[in-house]
């Protein structure tokens, strides 16, 4: 068994979608990124692939490479399975937190669930998304960004 642990960060602008998940929410920001910048799944797919002793994301999808330009998350999470499954790597489950002020994101949680349940060949019941404030400290408090950290376990 290994476990690998994700760490993403995005800013919240104006004039972008806000994805977490893979679910476009209404917000009147939306997090600044090379992708669709949906800072949960690049938790998730970092998790993976320190799970897998692959790098990072930034090394498998990098910000300088315009074929993942506005890409979406969800089908680089597809790449990232295909990598665990070339290494004979069962996923076992994903736990993940969103940190944000805003907007509230409970009512998204299931949909989310089941979006990286999907993506990366699990029951729902094995995937977990978290979503918790900072009580109005530092940059997500102040609503600069988002932050979201995952872990997973693999066999």
């Amino acid at each position: 068994m290994r476990i690998g642990q994700g760490y993403d960060v995005h800013r919240l602008v104006e004039g972008r979608d806000l994805v977490l998940g893979g679910v476009k929410i209404p917000y009147e920001k939306g997090l600044l990124g090379h992708s669709d910048a949906d800072v949960l799944v690049h938790a998730v797919m970092d998790a993976l692939l320190g799970a897998a002793g692959e790098r990072d994301i930034g090394y498998h999808f990098p910000d300088t490479d315009e074929r993942y330009k506005g890409a979406s998350s969800m089908k680089l999470l597809g790449e990232v399975v295909k990598i665990l499954t070339a290494k004979g790597l069962k996923l076992v489950n994903i736990d993940a937190t969103v940190i944000a002020q805003k907007p509230k994101l409970s009512s998204y949680i299931e949909e989310m669930r089941q979006n990286i349940a999907e993506a990366v060949g699990l029951d729902k019941e094995y995937v977990n998304v978290k979503a918790t404030t900072e009580e109005g400290l530092g940059f997500t408090g102040s609503g600069e960004g988002m932050s979201a950290s995952a872990v997973c376990l693999v066999e």
